[in-house]
């Protein structure tokens, strides 16, 4: 049995809990230890269940309880080498919790793979997940759509993708230039439109479900990202609800699924 659990999404932190039977993986940690302790009760889980962490990358809204949890239930945290050479509190992690990511592994009977995605980070990444048939993908702070990325995410069961902003929403709201230009250049985030198009180049497995994930909470609105998608998706030929089923993350509500 599969479970998926998007603990936190946005850009205040994010945190994405998926259990493959017996072993359960964290990908990012991004909200307090706290705060992850308690959606994973919500949820029937428990820190102490958790196998490992997975890192994207170091940024903050992706690392924020990372420390405490690791340090206090000792569990295994995975990043890539440039990504650690980033991390402050690496040296207060104890040792053997500190493991470099590799482009593949395996933990427990899930077999990982990472892909490189375009951000301002170090060496970020995003993560695929194998078991037993399925296949399970995670794409978040991606900056452009890139054929690396279509390939990662095509014939999945299911995908956590990034919808950030809503294009029209940044252009006219209150963020400075410098800001606006960050979150919508190459190395940025992906728009609504970008994620729908990037949705319609994938080689699709028909019954597709995909997390609509790391909402702005200034640029972009759940409704509107999804209404945004399944209308060009639709205007393309696809079923949406059949084809691709999409649902809506929020930053402070936990939302899942099982497959």
């Amino acid at each position: 049995m599969i479970r998926v659990h998007i603990l936190a999404s946005g850009s205040t932190g994010n945190a994405a809990l998926f259990q493959f039977g017996a072993t359960s993986i964290l990908v990012d940690a991004g909200i307090s230890a706290r705060r992850i302790a308690n959606g994973l009760k919500a949820v029937g889980s428990d820190v102490k269940a958790i196998d490992a962490i997975l890192l994207t990358h170091e940024h903050s809204d992706h690392i924020k309880g990372v420390e405490v949890l690791a340090r206090r239930c000792q569990i295994p945290v995975y990043g890539r080498p440039r990504t650690w050479e980033q991390l402050s509190f690496r040296d207060k992690i104890p040792h053997n919790c500190c493991r470099v990511l590799d482009d593949d592994l395996t933990i427990g009977r899930v077999d990982i793979e990472c892909f490189s995605i375009s951000h301002d980070a170090a060496d970020p990444v995003g993560f695929t997940f194998h078991y037993r048939q399925r296949k399970l993908a995670f794409a978040t702070d991606v900056g452009k759509v890139t054929r690396t990325v279509v390939n990662a995410l095509s014939e999945s069961d299911l995908a956590v993708l990034e919808a950030n902003h809503d294009r029209h929403l940044l252009a006219t709201g209150p963020y400075p230039r410098f800001l606006k230009e960050r979150i919508s250049g190459g190395r940025g985030h992906l728009s609504n439109d970008h994620s729908a198009r990037l949705l319609a180049q994938l080689k699709l497995k028909p019954g597709l479900r995909v997390f609509l994930a790391h909402l702005s909470q200034h640029n972009n609105r759940p409704e509107l990202a999804q209404a945004t998608i399944a209308n060009y998706l639709g205007q393309q030929g696809y079923k949406v609800g059949q084809d691709i089923i999409l649902c809506q993350t929020h930053p402070g509500q936990a939302v899942g699924c099982q497959l």
